[in-house]
């Protein structure tokens, strides 16, 4: 008995070896670092908070000290009575970058589906490492201290970064078809946490020269990578004279791989026929509308479950470090140090869940699993012990139950939405859909920031945990309806192969 075509799976790793080529390594490399860096900027900020904080207050001296004359000038950079309000006002920074990353975001999938990613990509990097260096080096050199002024450079800083991870994710699934994609993608998209990594390392080394060296070092590489990218970046494979991807109609094993987990499996064929895009003669697919993008299956969904998601991973991203020096009282330094593991976590965890989602070929069920037992590590996290081991392993754990999903859904999943059937053909799509989702999760991410600074002023640490576990258990709940259709869809799939045997 002949199984039907959904059912005829091809070794994920066959299909993604026999198509790779140097270039595909290169793209790979220079996308892994290109937003490796531009997170690496990002980690520097919450590494050096305490630091900003010391800077920013007034530092208690013995009574009978001399005052140091004029005033001004000596405490020019106190914009805050108390470390307090200094703390507040630096969740009110994060939440202000993640709000206008957001809504760059949505602009810069849009613009990336219309310009050369290439160009768009080293532009925002390039440009981002100036406003980091004005932001965190100049301002201290030059002992020019305003909250406004900060708050208006983050405000273009989230915007220019926006442009990474569309652009990024769109290059790579040019490059890259469902052959392999979860364990492809979840490898890849260890590039966050390496830059998160590469960030604590960086401001580590430096920060014993004053903070505003973290910042210089950081926004020098990123410029230099973005110089790299814009003169050895290939966009996608018909640039150096390779086939797209799906271009091959004759390849059985490429026409499968490149066939989405999203599409409807119990679609007829001649549906497949229909396409959301009108049929162009010059081979040049135009980009999707914005609310085409939106209105793709499982598009809303995905994005409204990593808005939950993307919150508690850049609420560890911004404030584990502070954490661990506020509530343990360890050195800053140490601290973030410390903090790298919960990205290792994230690194395993992608890769893993990613390659089990090949085996599968099914992405929510594995996505489930793993957030019900993020619920239970963020539960044991919450109270960890005052022991440096221990809280890293619980913080491990803890990265590979949460960054995992994550992981998968800002890169593989995304990618798979850009590129399923209702949109086949159009590599346009991928930017769009990655900053719809990304942007959504990163509005989410934004109200976080500043919700996490308010209860833990007001509540403590503990309930701040609670709080993730409410948000993980959300995540879950959004895409319930996925998890559903897809279990039903594994068991209907092993019912016939019962019946094959």
């Amino acid at each position: 008995m002949a199984l039907p075509g959904s059912l005829r799976r091809q070794p994920a790793n066959r299909g993604l070896v026999s198509h790779c080529t140097h270039h595909h390594i290169v793209v790979f490399l220079l996308t892994f670092f290109s937003y490796s860096l531009l997170h690496a900027s990002r980690k520097t900020f919450s590494n050096v908070k305490v630091s900003i904080s010391s800077q920013w207050t007034p530092s208690c001296l013995n009574s009978t000290a001399p005052e140091l004359r004029p005033y001004e000038l000596w405490n020019s950079s106190h914009l805050f009575p108390n470390a307090e309000e200094a703390t507040l006002f630096l969740g009110t920074l994060d939440t202000i970058f993640l709000f206008s990353y957001a809504v760059g975001l949505f602009v810069s999938g849009i613009v990336g589906d219309r310009l050369n990613l290439r160009w768009v990509l080293s532009f925002g990097m390039c440009s981002s490492a100036l406003v980091v260096f004005f932001f965190g080096t100049l301002t201290e050199w030059l002992h020019f201290y305003n909250k406004w002024f900060y708050c208006c450079l983050w405000v273009v800083n989230g915007l220019l970064q926006s442009t990474g991870w569309p652009c990024v994710v769109a290059v790579m699934g040019n490059w890259f078809g469902k052959a392999g994609r979860g364990f492809v993608f979840g490898l890849w998209s260890a590039c966050a946490s390496v830059g998160n990594i590469l960030g604590a390392f960086l401001a580590s080394c430096v920060l014993r020269y004053g903070y505003e060296y973290a910042f210089l070092v950081t926004a020098s590489v990123q410029f230099a990578g973005g110089v790299i990218v814009f003169f050895g970046l290939l966009t996608s494979p018909k640039e150096v004279g390779l086939p797209e991807l799906g271009a091959d109609e004759g390849d059985s094993v490429e026409e499968d791989a490149n066939r989405p987990l999203m599409g409807d499996d119990d679609a007829d064929d001649d549906d497949r026929n229909y396409s959301i895009q009108a049929t162009d003669t010059d081979n040049q697919p135009k980009a999707i509308g914005f609310f085409q993008a939106c209105c793709l299956p499982g598009v809303v969904l995905y994005s409204l479950a990593y808005a939950c998601l993307k919150l508690v991973n850049y609420s560890f991203f911004f404030w584990l470090p502070f954490y661990l020096s506020n509530n343990f009282g360890w050195k800053e330094a140490e601290a973030d140090q410390l903090s790298i593991w919960y990205d290792v976590g994230g690194i395993i965890g992608g890769t893993i869940q990613g390659l089990i989602s090949d085996v599968l070929q099914k992405r929510a069920p594995v996505l489930a699993i793993s957030l019900l037992f993020a619920v239970g590590s963020l539960f044991g996290y919450s109270r960890s012990p005052n022991s440096k081991p221990i809280n890293a392993v619980i913080m491990a754990i803890t990265g590979f139950f949460i960054g995992g999903p994550s992981n998968m859904i800002s890169s593989a999943i995304s990618a798979d939405l850009g590129r399923q059937d209702l949109v086949k053909g159009s590599s346009e799509a991928l930017a769009t859909v990655t900053g719809i989702v990304d942007g959504t999760g990163s509005i989410g991410a934004a109200v976080g920031q500043y919700l996490v600074s308010l209860i833990q002023e007001n509540l403590g640490w503990m309930w701040v945990f609670y709080f993730f576990i409410l948000m993980t258990s959300s995540t879950i709940l959004f895409i319930s309806p996925l998890i559903v259709r897809e279990i039903k869809l594994l068991l209907h799939e092993r019912r016939l192969r019962m019946l094959a045997e």
